[in-house]
């Protein structure tokens, strides 16, 4: 690559601190000069798409108010979407044998008693899907009567479209046991195809969790994921979208963040609880 064609694909520090911004405010997730040469990268294929010229055209059309469309593909493009099933197995087991029961306890003689989880930045789904086939397989058989509403969410449409589709492949279901593949995947080609029924119980919406408006969709939760997405926000983002999170749990909910992630300084209003293999946060 020429020195002249590079300079097209190099972000100066000056559009970076833009770019950068732009996403702070829009999204609450801050990148340190360390993430330009990732900036760069990724974003080549916008510029390609949308038959620009240079990384400071890009620049120059995302600030255009008349483009904040593009935002969404932006953030398809810079965000890093790794899971897979049963990835926090300690947090599924607190759910499965001390959570669920007790919320079932707690609304049990109240008529239709539904049960709602949110799995936030469920990226690809198979956090969601999990808790869905956990519910299937270890809670609908004892209770009946009680119905699970999960929702799952993200910032990025080209994850959410992979979840509705349900189709993974080797990596994501590696730490499955067989029991749990054999009954709720077809496996085909060297792919995974979820099954309906466990598509089923999962909703999937596009929702930015800096974004007050689009959080407060989300009420009456029992149980929210929000795990590894605090480590992309500084304080403030970080205050803020966990009052959000608080404001959407019902008196008694849970939230569990991601293993390396607290809510010290961050928020005194919920109740830490210590869980025999895990500890999650709870709205009293």
């Amino acid at each position: 690559m020429s020195p002249e064609v590079e300079s097209k694909y190099t972000l100066t520090d000056e559009a970076f601190r833009e770019l950068r911004d732009i996403i702070y405010k829009t999204s609450g997730i801050f990148y340190t000069e360390s993430k330009k040469y990732l900036f760069e990268s990724r974003i080549l294929r916008r510029i390609q798409a949308l038959k620009l010229n240079s990384l400071y055209d890009y620049v120059n059309f995302i600030k255009n108010p008349a483009n904040r469309g593009e935002l969404k593909n932006l953030f398809d493009a810079i965000t890093i979407n790794e899971t897979y099933f049963f990835r926090a197995e300690q947090q599924f087991e607190s759910l499965e044998k001390i959570i669920i029961p007790e919320l079932i306890k707690n609304k049990a003689g109240t008529p239709n008693p539904t049960i709602r989880i949110w799995s936030a930045a469920c990226s690809t789904g198979e956090e969601p899907y999990t808790i869905a086939m956990i519910v299937l397989e270890k809670i609908k058989p004892l209770n009946p009567n009680v119905q699970f509403q999960i929702l799952g969410s993200d910032i990025s449409n080209q994850v959410l479209e992979v979840a509705r589709n349900g189709v993974y492949k080797e990596y994501s279901v590696r730490n499955m046991s067989e029991l749990y593949l054999k009954k709720y995947f077809i496996s085909k080609d060297g792919l995974f195809y979820l099954k309906d029924d466990v598509k089923r119980l999962v909703r999937f919406s596009n929702i930015n969790l800096f974004d007050a408006t689009q959080v407060r969709m989300v009420s009456n939760c029992d149980v929210i994921f929000c795990a590894n997405v605090l480590i992309y926000f500084d304080i403030p983002a970080k205050q803020k979208v966990v009052s959000y999170l608080y404001d959407a749990l019902n008196v008694g909910g849970y939230l569990f963040v991601g293993y390396s992630e607290s809510l010290h300084g961050i928020s005194k209003a919920f109740k830490l609880v210590h869980l025999p293999k895990a500890i999650a946060y709870k709205k009293e």
